[in-house]
């Protein structure tokens, strides 16, 4: 125990408690009330004084106890969607899954497929105005050919509101000012062939922070004629899994705009008890610093980097928490059977700190990450701009990565040795069972264990991965770049990053 400097406060029973309420920088209100219950409830054993470490924790749990609530929460039966049936279909299967959402929804029937010869648009505004003056909808949907409708509501000013178009039409060349749309897009589809860099020039014609552009692409070939990942057809499937579809409906509607909330809608996939341990091991470079154990938490002791963390201590738990829970959906890349994941079992815990790297390196980087954001009119969150995930590598390498003064990672170099799948950097798996099951561990020790990163990842603004990104990924915003990028914007699973400082070596987890 040791006294620490700053604030006192009073706790439960009447004894003073000397605690630190202020660190480095600022606290949020979060934390603040959560201090204020420590003092509430602290026991009366501790002769008036609690530990900087016994603080964090506590402060953690209290701070950390409804990671739910962070969710974004949509209610759905407010909203009023008008969707053209032309192209969608009423019956299709993304027609059913927009009926069980909840929305109130309005369909706009008997209109022509205006791709067909002789059919023109023009005649049939009027009924669309007459549905839209009548229904008065929050958001309008469209598929396919009923793609050209909206167009032309666009044109002729009859609609200024949220629109969400399946299959860019080829009509759409220019979004209207000010509103908010998302394109949805596959790399296949047969029918509208239009490319990454031409769907993206039409979503920059509309203000970015109200546009988003929701793309799927084939990865690299991982062997002639096999990719991990596929690109939509016309018929775009990815929309029927994870809730997608829906969720893309509430992005459109979403006051903060589409891209910002799809990313909030990420950690949903993942269960509770894991966000629960991500909230409570923290998001930030200096949430991962308050558990540091070396002298003066300055991570520069000549035992080295890493310090095990102790098992059965909570911090432990969490920690296999955030490796052994498998998402609430079904993985795109299962490779373990529950029962065979459930069998595998954490032998040891060590914590990275390595001062040199965390202050010249992450910490730097992170501020000018918020710096970036801050510019570009977006609100940093954590959690939502940072993520947890897993890295697998030989022994030598993962020793290299935690003792580096500089940096842990060298992106420019990594992911060489196989076909980068979806673009140079540094690739990280969201669940540890993807790592655990491939070839990216070293082989096992003699005692049979194998060995892997737990990193906290600065990832930012993501966008999709693709295999032909060379040296930098695309702007979103001159002269701001995407942070990093993903391999699908509706549920990432793999996260690659391309710069040094942007991976946090967290946690070196020996498993059997």
């Amino acid at each position: 125990m040791r006294r620490l400097s700053g604030s006192c406060g009073r706790a439960k029973g009447g004894s003073e408690v000397a605690v630190l309420c202020q660190g480095e920088g600022e606290q949020d209100g979060a934390q603040a009330r959560a201090a204020q219950t420590l003092f509430r409830l602290m026991d009366e054993d501790r002769d008036g004084w609690i530990s900087r470490q016994d603080f964090s924790a506590a402060l953690k749990r209290l701070s950390c106890r409804s990671p739910t609530d962070r969710a974004p929460t949509v209610d759905r039966s407010a909203h009023r969607i008008l969707i053209i049936e032309q192209g969608f279909g009423k019956d299709s299967r993304q027609g059913l899954l927009v009926a069980k959402a909840g929305f109130q929804v309005h369909w706009s029937t008997s209109l022509p497929n205006p791709d067909q010869l002789g059919n023109t648009v023009g005649p049939y505004l009027n009924q669309l105005a007459t549905d839209i003056q009548q229904f008065q909808p929050d958001l309008i949907v469209c598929a396919s050919t009923g793609g050209a409708y909206v167009v032309a509501l666009w044109q002729k000013g009859l609609w200024t509101g949220p629109t969400l178009m399946i299959n860019v039409h080829p009509s759409c060349r220019q979004l209207p000012e000010g509103m908010r749309v998302v394109l949805a897009h596959g790399s296949n589809d047969e029918a509208y062939q239009l490319g990454r860099k031409d769907l993206e020039a039409i979503s920059a014609t509309g203000k970015k922070s109200r546009c988003f552009l929701y793309y799927t692409t084939n990865s690299g070939e991982v062997s002639p004629g096999v990719y991990t990942r596929e690109g939509d057809k016309h018929v775009m499937k990815s929309l029927l899994l994870r809730g997608c579809l829906p969720r893309l409906m509430d992005a459109c509607l979403c006051a903060d705009g589409p891209e910002t909330h799809m990313l909030r809608t990420w950690p949903e996939r993942l269960s509770d008890a894991r966000r629960e341990a991500e909230c409570w091991l923290g998001y930030t470079p200096r949430d991962l610093k308050q558990s540091w154990t070396s002298s003066g938490q300055r991570g520069r002791d000549e035992s080295g980097p890493l310090l095990e963390v102790g098992p059965g201590s909570e911090e432990f738990e969490q920690v296999v928490h955030v490796f052994k829970e498998m998402p609430c959906e079904k993985p795109a890349y299962l490779l373990f059977s529950t029962e065979d994941w459930e069998k595998v079992r954490v032998v040891k815990v060590e914590r990275v700190e390595n001062g040199p790297q965390e202050e010249g390196s992450s910490r730097p980087y992170f501020q000018a990450l918020q710096s970036s954001f801050a510019e570009q009119g977006v609100r940093f969150e954590p959690g939502v701009h940072t993520s947890w995930g897993f890295h697998g590598a030989d022994s030598e390498a993962l020793q290299s990565i935690v003792s580096n003064p500089v940096f842990g990672f060298q992106p420019s170099t990594s992911g060489m040795r196989n076909n980068p799948v979806w673009g140079p950097g540094a690739y990280f798996a969201r669940d540890a069972q993807y790592v655990a099951g491939s070839h990216f561990c070293g082989p096992p020790a003699a005692d049979g264990t194998r060995q892997m990163l737990m990193c906290l990842l600065l990832t930012g603004l993501p966008c999709l991965g693709d295999p032909d990104h060379r040296g930098v990924l695309p702007f979103r915003e001159k002269p701001h770049r995407y942070h990093s990028s993903v391999d699908s914007l509706s549920s990432p699973e793999v996260f690659v990053m391309q710069h040094p400082s942007s991976v946090c070596p967290a946690y070196l987890i020996t498993f059997a």
